[in-house]
């Protein structure tokens, strides 16, 4: 089982540092916290949980819909994004997926553990600055049922252009293969989702994440957006329940927070100019990065990794990522105080 950033509990028994004292910078959450919106319903709805929640989130997908201008009927809400990949190699059973190496390891350990399924891996390169490239991927798609494409990609945080992911689309369809396109980060770079072009297009799924953008990782909330018959074939296998009150509530609040959204692109533009700068002073190679984090070339990175642990800050350690060496680790983009915490150490440690 591959381990993930963000277990900032494990840290805190590990290192004696209590929760509230950690800055983790290991899992790419908006710096902003929780929107406040979406803290007072969590309030206003505490009295209903001795009720069962709406056992597939209808007015969840109903509002996600209408926010998005899509049909309800294609959209379907999980346990986080996680759920649905989880269902997805399930519903779809197939013999052989393609993923990107390095990318979110959920895809691949998802399918592997159905008998018969093999994975292939689109190696990404450091000579190309992880870039996917279009035509080369639809080349590879031929001869497999799925395909997953995390955009923008995780933990590289390279993001392939709304034009370039339709194209890859087009060619699913031609290919039958499945295109499950990953948007989890996608909020923050909204001009490039094709959520709204599913219905077009026969092989194409889109899943999305309010975790990240809105910072609610611990209430697990995502949604997945599917062709109107396989949408339905998805339900038909779907456990109910599997949202519990408070994240549906939570969802819709923040969803329509458009302040919060707002006030998040100018923290994050401001940190990622600052961050970047400092990186270059510092000697540090990183990768552009589209979104809230950074994938960084260091030194020692799994020993530089251990020290910042030990006083409590958390950085994403990604040598079990299929396609990276040892040498990777990837950073949040945080707070500006995080952030010069966590340089200021980088200054040290680099130096030591």
């Amino acid at each position: 089982m591959m381990e993930h950033g963000g277990n900032v509990y494990r840290a805190s028994e590990e290192t004696g540092i209590p929760v509230s004292k950690i800055i983790d910078f290991s899992a790419s959450i908006n710096p902003l916290g929780v929107p406040d919106s979406v803290s007072q319903v969590i309030l206003e709805n505490i009295k209903y949980l001795p009720h069962y929640p709406e056992p597939y989130a209808e007015q969840l997908s109903m509002r996600l819909a209408r926010h998005l201008d899509i049909d309800p009927q294609t959209v379907l809400c999980g346990n986080g994004s996680t759920e649905l990949i989880y269902l997805i190699a399930r519903v779809l059973a197939s013999r052989k997926v393609l993923v990107l190496a390095p990318t979110f390891s959920e895809y691949e350990r998802a399918c592997a553990i159905h008998r018969g399924t093999s994975c292939i891996r689109f190696a990404l390169s450091r000579e190309s600055g992880f870039k996917i490239d279009p035509e080369a991927f639809i080349t590879a798609m031929t001869g497999c049922n799925i395909a997953f494409l995390c955009n923008p990609n995780n933990p590289t945080g390279r993001l392939l252009n709304r034009e370039s992911v339709l194209a890859i689309a087009e060619a699913a369809k031609r290919l039958s293969c499945y295109l499950v396109v990953d948007e989890a980060f996608i909020d923050f770079m909204p001009e490039h989702s094709v959520v709204d072009e599913v219905a077009g297009y026969s092989h194409l799924i889109v899943l999305r994440s309010l975790t990240k953008f809105y910072a609610l990782s611990g209430l697990r909330i995502g949604y997945g957006v599917f062709p109107m018959a396989l949408a339905r074939q998805m339900k038909n296998h779907k456990e109910p329940w599997s949202i519990n009150t408070l994240a549906q509530k939570a969802g819709i609040a923040a969803i329509n927070d458009r302040r919060y959204g707002e006030r998040t692109g100018a923290v994050i533009a401001t940190e990622k100019k600052f961050i970047e700068r400092e990186l270059i002073f510092l000697g540090i190679e990183y990768i552009p990065s589209d979104v809230n984090y950074y994938l960084l070339r260091i030194e020692h990175a799994q020993e530089v990794a251990l020290a910042l642990r030990k006083i409590g800050i958390l950085v994403r350690d990604c040598s079990n990522f299929p396609g990276l060496d040892g040498s990777y680790i990837r950073v949040a983009v945080r707070s500006q105080q995080e952030n010069m915490a966590l340089l200021k150490e980088f200054g040290r440690l680099c130096a030591d």
